[in-house]
Formats: structure tokens, C-alpha cells, sequence
């Protein structure tokens, strides 16, 4: 061993670095191993939850975003059965689109997160939201280790809030890479049935569906119109899950009070291997 040693040490600098690897070579391999592994499941998770030959099993758990009593009160509440009627409203738009799923999701609910995730970015541009979503999964990793490795467990990550200073929510987002959301919500009772609304679309931007409205948040024809071929056009019955919002005439709409009103249509279905 000592002799080995010797013979490295008395190599030139040009034929040490031959024998041995820079620090920054093995950095950069185990980047590419990382991201090798990272692309891997990211295709398994794609390839395994658009099948739609076995239920997904949706997380979700809640934190409380501002702190406030009321907030938590609201969190105390909640039950699997809060959100039993993401778990129909999908079993009966498969059926409309004829998927042989009877029951596409299954949504429970999970523990209460103490440690809130990283604060999406200001004036946020592709650098800073690439570190925020490094940052964002880190963050669920730590707090919701997959012990089971359930490549096809969807994590909904619900921050409630009291609504008591009047501030407009957050946007809520879902990824498809990862099989996470991140959804704003009131922890007011009132606000229970459209809070599902909004925890079912980000559920389904991690299946392949993309947002269908405008920069102004109106729902984008046809894509975004439950019923594109109605006629007369104006008012829609139902909102499209991936617009969210109701068409009652050139520009005006309204937000779904509930999923009861909500559908799912040609695009989206397409979108999430529905329908060919």
C-alpha cells in the first residue's frame, strides 16, 4: 500500500490527474447520476398514473398558514370524508368518458405539517422558480418521507387560512413531475366545497391536465369550456375542472361553488389519457 502511495506522490501534476478524478468530476457525475434517477421516476410516475388500471391513492395534508386559532379549529375538523367528494366527482366523469376505472382516485387525509414550505419567489423568473421547486421538494421530502415507496402516491399540500385580513390567496399549483400541489385554501366552512375544486384541479395538473383560462382568469374557448359545441353558446351549465369557472356570457364567469357543477371535458380527458 505504502509503495503505491509513493508512486502517486512522485507522478508529475499532469499524470496525477490522470490517475486520480477532480473534485468537480465526481460533483458533476453525481449530478448526472442524480438527475438520471430523478428522470427515471419522473417517466415510471408518468407511464404507471396515466394507466388508469388501479386507483390512485391522494394525501392530503393540511397546515396552518397564518397561525390563527380559527385556523386551526377549521383543521380539527377536517376528515377523509371532507374530501369524499373529490373521490365521486371523479368516479362519475370517468364514467362519462367511459373509463373502465370505476374509481380513479381515492383521497384521504393525512397528518397536520407544522413546517410550512418555501415561500414562492417575488418577481419569480425560470431561475429563481427552478431553485424554489428544488427547494419545494427537499421540503416535502423531509416532511413526508415515501417509507412505503409508492412511486404513485399524489401529496396534496394544503395551507388554510382564516381569511381574516382580507388578502387574496396565493395561487395554488400542482406538478406533474413528483406528483405534488400546493393549494391555497380558506379554513371557513362556507368555503369547504370550492376549496375541493381547487384541491381537484392542482390533483389533476399532476396527472397531465394543464389550466385552460386567461391571464384575466376566464376560461379559454373551446379548451376551457365544459360544453364548447352548446348552443346558444351563453350561459354554460357546468365550469371545465382546468378552468374552474362558470361561462355566463363573452368574457364574464363565474367561480364553481362546488364540484357538482363541474366537469371534465374532451381536452382535459385527452390530456389524462381519458380518452385517445
Amino acid at each position: 500500500m505504502w509503495l503505491t502511495g509513493l508512486k502517486i506522490a512522485l507522478l508529475g501534476p499532469e499524470n496525477r490527474s490522470m490517475r486520480l478524478p477532480s473534485f468537480t468530476n465526481i460533483r458533476v457525475t453525481l449530478l448526472l447520476m442524480a438527475l438520471l434517477c430523478f428522470g427515471f421516476v419522473s417517466l415510471t410516475q408518468l407511464v404507471y398514473t396515466r394507466s388508469w388500471n388501479q386507483t390512485l391513492q391522494v394525501t392530503v395534508f393540511p397546515m396552518n398558514a397564518d397561525g390563527h386559532l380559527t385556523t386551526a379549529d377549521y383543521i380539527n375538523t377536517l376528515s377523509t370524508d371532507t374530501f369524499s367528494t373529490i373521490d365521486s366527482w371523479a368516479a362519475r366523469e370517468a364514467r362519462r368518458h367511459d373509463v373502465d376505472l370505476q374509481k380513479p382516485f381515492k383521497v384521504t387525509l393525512g397528518e397536520q405539517i407544522w413546517n410550512l414550505p418555501p415561500q414562492w419567489p417575488e418577481n419569480a423568473n425560470p431561475v429563481s422558480v427552478l431553485f424554489w421547486g428544488l427547494r419545494f421538494r427537499w421540503w416535502a421530502y423531509r416532511n413526508t418521507p415515501d417509507d412505503n415507496g409508492d412511486i404513485t402516491r399524489i401529496r396534496m399540500f394544503v395551507l388554510y387560512h382564516s381569511g381574516a385580513d382580507d388578502k387574496p390567496l396565493s395561487h395554488s399549483l400542482g406538478m406533474q413531475k413528483g406528483l405534488m400541489g400546493l393549494v391555497n385554501a380558506y379554513a371557513i366552512n362556507q368555503q369547504t366545497s370550492q376549496n375541493n375544486v381547487v384541491i381537484a384541479h392542482e390533483m389533476l395538473h399532476t396527472v397531465g391536465a394543464i389550466d385552460k383560462y386567461t391571464e384575466f382568469g376566464t376560461p379559454m374557448y373551446p379548451v376551457g369550456f365544459a360544453n364548447p359545441t352548446k348552443y346558444p353558446l351563453f350561459p354554460q351549465r357546468y365550469a371545465e375542472i382546468m378552468a374552474g369557472q362558470v361561462p355566463t356570457d363573452n368574457g364574464s364567469s363565474y367561480m364553481a361553488e362546488s364540484l357538482r357543477s363541474v366537469q371534465v371535458n374532451q381536452f382535459t380527458a385527452n390530456e389524462i389519457n381519458w380518452i385517445e
